[in-house]
């Protein structure tokens, strides 16, 4: 939650009741203002890979999808997944029911305060900066630990059961775009899945609320960061803020309609060897909408030790060095929105 020194324990609150107030000084982000300059002719670049055409049985058709794939994972890190199967109908039903857990009264929401555990099955709460700056973050979140043990709240009616579809769902679909990432890289189809314990793995759901913001060009929803895991997938409610970095320069996302935005995680980056890059990415505020995104996070094991693919290393040198997702989670979470990346303390020198 919040720390005592800025008195919100929820942005929403704060912001319906404030709504032209400025915001506390200890929320304003944006260090330099020339950051805030983003490379708009660049979005139309954002790679976009047909799910459908990676599952085909057609092997011709497979393996371009592959090339594609390859592509976008090692250009981008990131790109808009269309013709997943995930129903169109779920995909907003999950959004309302996220919506209405927003909406629900602080009191009630309490019972999932962040307890600054990273392993806790459900925490609620905002965004907190931890070092010596105490720099706040314009975003409440609910995020959930769904497996090896799936938990989701109650409330509001049917949200659980709507957010274990979607999840289940959306684990399928990890695990066939694994299976060709594996394939791209020279290895066996399950090569990645195997080792990693894909299929006992964690899975973080997390929902993120960034209500209208007074003053957006002081302060970010998230900073730049990176993510955990394997892949990251992401829908929102239409409102735009998500900016990936690319060439050094910010790009806006403007998803297809019913596409899900995937981007690469560290653990993907470590088991590649370096060739597919985890993606820095940030959200921004505007002071008119809301914007809510359902964020899932697909990775390994917890005790699993991940690195470099066996394979790859018969050719080529480690660039990471093999750890616990478990121990590695804590280091992100130590560093995280933070100056660099949690993988820069796992690579080898030189």
């Amino acid at each position: 939650m919040a720390s005592a020194s800025s008195n919100i324990s929820s942005i929403k609150a704060f912001a319906e009741s404030n709504r032209a107030s400025p915001i506390p000084s200890n929320y304003h982000s944006f260090t330099d203002i020339g950051d805030v300059a983003v490379a708009d002719e660049l979005a139309a670049s954002i790679p976009v890979i047909d799910f459908s055409l990676l599952t085909s049985d057609d092997s011709q058709i497979h393996a371009k999808a592959v090339h594609e794939l390859a592509e976008a994972c090692a250009e981008w890190g990131f790109f808009m997944l269309i013709n997943h199967g995930v129903p169109e109908s779920l995909m907003e039903e999950l959004m309302k029911k996220s919506q209405e857990f927003h909406d629900l009264p602080v009191e009630e929401k309490k019972e999932f305060c962040d307890n600054g555990d990273p392993f806790s099955p459900i925490r609620h709460g905002t965004s907190f900066h931890p070092p010596a700056e105490n720099v706040h973050y314009w975003r409440d979140f609910l995020k959930i630990l769904t497996s090896p043990q799936f938990n989701f709240p109650h409330k509001p009616h049917g949200y659980r059961e709507v957010g274990f579809e979607y999840s289940r769902k959306i684990n399928n679909v990890a695990r066939k775009l694994i299976q060709g990432i594996s394939e791209s890289l020279g290895l066996e189809s399950n090569s990645i899945i195997d080792f990693s314990g894909f299929d006992s793995g964690l899975q973080i759901f997390a929902v993120n609320l960034y209500p209208p913001c007074p003053q957006p060009h002081l302060a970010l929803g998230l900073p730049s960061h990176s993510d955990v895991g394997f892949l990251t997938f992401l829908i929102q409610n239409g409102i735009g803020g998500l900016q990936v970095k690319h060439e050094g320069k910010w790009v806006n996302v403007n998803p297809i309609s019913n596409s899900i935005v995937v981007n690469i995680g560290d653990q993907l980056e470590a088991v590649s060897n370096g060739k597919y890059s985890s993606v820095l990415h940030r959200a921004i505020l505007n002071n008119k909408d809301t914007r809510v995104s359902v964020v899932v996070v697909n990775g390994p094991a917890l005790e699993n030790e991940i690195g470099p693919a066996p394979k790859l290393l018969e050719k080529e040198r480690p660039l990471f060095k093999s750890i616990k997702y478990r121990d590695y989670f804590l280091v992100q979470q130590k560093s995280r929105l933070s100056e660099g990346r949690a993988l820069d303390q796992i690579r080898y020198s030189g």
